[in-house]
């Protein structure tokens, strides 16, 4: 079966929590990589990204569970591609 890969652009709650929000979903759902990325005027938001296999659960389940994440406040898909 092919993998696919999911980039997320996670937006902080608290802009200067992303440590403690970043070490969040880590811990919670073991992402494959994760970076912090400084948009403009200090926003900062946290690319997360996962791999798997592609008939599982699908970007809509890994981004509702990063929802529930303590910390995390919007998140969207960035990129969802096949490998």
């Amino acid at each position: 079966m092919a993998k696919a890969s999911v980039l997320f652009k996670v937006y902080p709650k608290d802009p200067e929590q992303v440590d403690k929000t970043m070490d969040s979903i880590k811990s919670a759902m073991d992402p494959v990589g994760m970076q912090m990325q400084d948009v403009a005027f200090g926003i900062k938001v946290i690319k997360v990204l996962f791999v798997m296999e592609d008939a599982s659960v699908g970007s809509s389940g890994l981004e509702e569970r990063l929802k529930k994440v303590a910390g995390v406040g919007e998140v969207e898909v960035e990129e969802e591609s096949l490998l």
